[in-house]
């Protein structure tokens, strides 16, 4: 169902800014699936700690903490990053891979989302490399952010920026709904509901996020991360710290 609403989406995001073909839709859908082995179903970025605390009490408090993560995080920072790095691979400028790069590592806040930005930009290169990816073979950097490494696989096979753009937002919005799933008392249906209210404000939230300079990228969500910190330490957690 939600494979169906993901291409969807796209398709409807074809029709008036890029094209994509079935080939290169087979190939995001892989890219994104939650069976990619890389490790993100593990990780609740804060979502597991904000709920222990109470800070979000159902489903239209978690709705609501979504999607003001997508409209700051992925308008200022997660979408221009791609795009920055996307540009960098077509053109195979390493120099500016590596600046973007480090620029998004700098940008994780704790050490919690550094570690899961880097563990799971690790195996996204680990497999590409077991599935020849030729750019997978030009990159050598001791730390990898996921973006960088997502990046290089939509540019590998000529994935559109905005069709990576929206499966990159996907795939996030699955991974956190589904810690919310294993977390709140909260049935599957909710999640849908969650997703079905988020999808349609992600092509209007891209396209904001086009406009945005390279000197402004960035920005800090402070809820995350003070539920990220304390999640390092907190006594009994389900996902990975």
């Amino acid at each position: 169902m939600v494979m169906a609403m993901l291409t969807a989406m796209i398709t409807n995001l074809a029709i008036t800014t890029m094209n994509i073909d079935q080939l290169q839709l087979l190939q995001l859908l892989q890219l994104t699936s939650p069976s990619l082995p890389i490790g993100g179903f593990s990780w609740s970025q804060g979502t597991e700690t904000a709920i222990e605390q109470g800070w979000l009490q159902g489903e239209a408090d978690y709705a609501r903490w979504l999607e003001g993560i997508i409209g700051s995080a992925f308008v200022n920072q997660e979408w221009p990053l791609l795009r920055k790095l996307q540009q960098a691979w077509q053109m195979q400028d390493l120099e500016q891979v590596r600046y973007w790069n480090q620029y998004a590592l700098a940008l994780r806040e704790t050490k919690e989302l550094h570690l899961e930005d880097t563990q799971m930009g690790a195996a996204l290169l680990r497999l590409m490399r077991d599935l020849d990816y030729a750019r997978a073979a030009l990159w050598s950097e001791p730390g990898t952010s996921y973006l960088t490494a997502f990046a290089m696989a939509a540019t590998e096979k000529k994935i559109p920026l905005d069709a990576a753009a929206i499966g990159l937002a996907w795939s996030w919005l699955e991974n956190q709904i589904a810690a919310a799933l294993k977390t709140f008392p909260m049935g599957q249906t909710a999640g849908q509901r969650i997703f079905h209210h988020i999808a349609p404000l992600l092509p209007d939230l891209l396209q904001q996020s086009m406009t945005v300079q390279d000197e402004d990228i960035g920005c800090s969500l402070p809820g995350v991360v003070l539920a990220s910190m304390q999640h390092e330490r907190q006594y009994s957690r389900l996902f990975r710290s």
